[in-house]
């Protein structure tokens, strides 16, 4: 039977843009460079903190930045379009973690900073990544074992710690940018408030298409008034060069060292939850199934764009939140917007003076729109919260555990600069990984091994969707969200046989689908 795929209402307008759908060129352009200023502070700013810290000149940081861009249009273009079983073709930007900051940071000091840092760092991050690509390959069973760790309840809440964590990067940038002198001046939260404003408004009274480019007009709009009012600087754009190639091992070989490895694989851990739940939730929001087969799709990406990065001069990736995010907000489902993404990113890696310009937004500007993505990531992780059964109070209790853990970080710095072992605080000093590990941890305590192979799709937030056929009508305008069997079934890709339906976990009341699923082991 022909797809009738889930429509998001926008303004009382139908989306059309399903996941699988290409766009016509103008659109993709306008939407994949959306996601690109969506995420580029986030992306840049890691190879900014870490080059920073470990005291390399400003040319080898631009070219750690550029290399960064380089390998995230790669890695997302991979994520999204899919090679054969590697990437999850579902609407996810790949980002160079935050998760990697402190332990990388920890490793160069280590290896007494500078270039020679890199080269530790690397052989790390290589390793880690080949490891996760490994994982990923596991045989069917054993994935699905290790996969139960991650029901609705961690999953949920690790999104929502994603976005609680982030929300204050989003917030400094509105302040202007921590670390800059006139950090807090009330003219950044200014810029930050009138973009957030201006972004909103079109939210409510735009167009769907306008409702749709919503940020990339609210950063266009907010940069431009900067500028006219002296704010916005484009002066390092005639500094930097036309081109700029990134080559493999261009600091030198990398350098094997077994703390850092470890140090990294446990990195990549956290990164295996944040990308898990991410998968869930931009499936959640596309209306596609996610089973045991998307999401080892989705780590196998994660491993090789990880062990590229070791090699391309970056670092380890994941999924990026902030993007699931903004694909929640403009109801643009198709996973081809990120495969433009991915090419603009590529593009802009080879072109330090067109990155210089995307980098010319102000920080009070990038916090308006940041704060209002990365709230927007928290409400994914509660809306999968949703479909917990939250009255037992042993789920409120991995929630609520987890969340307190979470905020240790920021809330009480001094006690893991000051009275932790370097090496452990490097570990532990991040509110997602205290945050994801309490909740695992709770989790297994409270209830065990989860009883089906993988989290249970969350319910798609949308209008209901179009019957497949005469004889399901009745059902699919009786039902929030009808099972859709027939087209699960036709379109899944091959897996193997070993992997299970979803239909286990499917809602109550879904006998259809427990008739349509992929044979059980």
């Amino acid at each position: 039977m022909a797809r009738v795929a889930a429509r998001l209402s926008v303004d009382g307008e139908q989306s059309t843009h399903p996941v699988d759908e290409v766009l016509p060129l103008p659109k993709l352009a306008l939407y994949g460079f959306q996601h690109v200023l969506a995420f580029y502070a986030g992306a840049v700013i890691v190879p900014i903190i870490v080059g920073n810290a470990l005291k390399l000149s400003p040319e080898q940081l631009v070219y750690l930045i550029n290399a960064d861009l380089f390998t995230c249009g790669i890695a997302s273009i991979i994520q999204a379009w899919g090679i054969g079983r590697i990437g999850a073709r579902l609407p996810l930007i790949q980002g160079v973690t935050f998760t990697a900051v402190s332990p990388m940071i920890a490793i160069g000091l280590g290896a007494g900073g500078g270039t020679a840092a890199l080269l530790v760092i690397y052989g790390a991050v290589i390793t880690a990544g080949i490891a996760t690509f490994a994982f990923a390959w596991l045989p069917a069973k054993a994935f699905r074992t290790v996969m139960r760790l991650f029901p609705p309840v961690v999953t949920g809440t690790v999104i929502t710690v994603l976005g609680i964590v982030l929300i204050p990067v989003g917030l400094n940038d509105a302040a202007g940018g921590l670390g800059s002198p006139d950090f807090g001046d009330p003219k950044h939260f200014a810029y930050a408030g009138g973009t957030m404003l201006f972004i909103l408004v079109l939210m409510k009274i735009g167009k769907p298409f306008l409702s749709s480019i919503s940020i990339l007009l609210g950063l266009v709009g907010g940069t431009a008034v900067a500028f006219l009012l002296g704010d916005a600087k484009f002066g390092d754009v005639g500094n930097s060069g036309w081109i700029g190639v990134t080559t493999p091992f261009h600091f030198g070989v990398p350098k094997f060292e077994w703390f850092p490895i470890v140090l990294m694989l446990i990195v990549m851990l956290i990164t295996m939850v944040e990308t898990t739940g991410d998968t869930y939730a931009v499936g959640d929001i596309v209306g596609k199934d996610v089973d045991s087969e998307t999401v080892a799709r989705a780590l196998r990406a994660d491993g090789a764009a990880t062990a590229l990065g070791g090699v391309l001069n970056s670092f380890p990736y994941v999924a990026f939140a902030e993007n699931v995010g903004l694909v929640r907000m403009t109801k643009v489902k198709s996973r081809f917007v990120v495969v433009a993404a991915g090419v603009f990113m590529i593009i802009l890696g080879l072109l330090p003076k067109a990155a210089a310009i995307v980098a010319a937004v102000p920080h009070g500007v990038l916090g308006g729109a940041a704060t209002v993505m990365f709230g927007m990531v928290a409400l994914a992780g509660i809306q999968t919260l949703g479909k917990v059964e939250l009255k037992e109070e042993k789920n409120a209790l991995i929630v609520g555990v987890s969340l307190a853990f979470a905020l240790l970080p920021a809330t009480v710095p001094v006690f893991f600069t000051k009275h932790m072992d370097a090496d452990l605080s490097s570990l532990l000093n991040s509110g997602v990984t205290l945050g994801a590990t309490a909740a695992i941890v709770l989790n297994l305590i409270f209830n065990g091994l989860a009883k089906d192979e993988v989290p249970a799709v969350p319910a798609v937030p949308a209008a209901p969707e179009a019957a497949e056929s005469a004889e399901s009508a009745e059902s699919a305008e009786s039902a929030e969200v009808p099972a859709e069997p027939e087209e699960s079934a036709a379109a899944a890709e091959p897996v193997s046989p070993a992997v299970p339906a979803q239909a286990a976990a499917a809602p109550a009341g879904a006998e259809k689908a427990d008739d349509a699923g992929t044979p059980a082991p």
